[in-house]
């Protein structure tokens, strides 16, 4: 299984993602985005792609909170994925903190917020977070993540 994660992403449009990005979306057999899409219209848009779950971010409005958790629990395969922007904002360096309890039980933890990269395997549960695809400040960079599961749960940092 190979799915595409991406974060971040403060666009309206799927058509502000880059190229690269859109391919992988298109070949993902599921999306993940953890949060801070801007716009609805970016959520409908990553749902007509293919099998999409996603959570709010901080920026998100009523519109996208309305659709989407603030955290979610996905089953891919026989791991657990954690999911979650965090919303509710804080210091990056809390963060393991804040989001460990939310997630007992899984084997890997999906987030935003800090648009830096993040793929570390932390007492037997991946950490990871794709950055932001878009580029959007303080990211220094474009990038995307991939997580490959098969028997085990594997991330990739893609660097535009």
């Amino acid at each position: 299984m190979r799915i595409c994660v991406i974060s971040d992403t403060h666009t309206h449009s799927i058509d502000n993602l880059p190229r690269e990005v859109l391919g992988e979306l298109s070949g993902a057999d599921m999306i993940i985005h953890a949060g801070d899409f801007t716009s609805k219209r970016l959520v409908d848009a990553l749902r007509k792609i293919g099998p999409f779950r996603g959570v709010y971010g901080n920026i998100d409005g009523p519109e996208v909170r309305k659709e989407l958790p603030a955290i979610d629990t996905i089953r891919a395969e026989d791991f657990m994925i954690g999911v979650n922007h965090p919303a509710e904002g804080g210091s990056p360096h809390t963060l393991q903190h804040r989001l460990r309890p939310k997630f007992p039980g899984v084997q890997a933890i999906i987030h935003g917020h800090t648009h830096r990269t993040k793929n570390d395997f932390r007492d037997g549960v991946l950490w990871f977070n794709p950055g932001s695809a878009t580029g959007r400040f303080p990211a220094t960079k474009k990038t995307y993540g991939i997580l490959t599961i098969n028997k085990e749960i594997r991330g990739e940092i893609i660097t535009l």
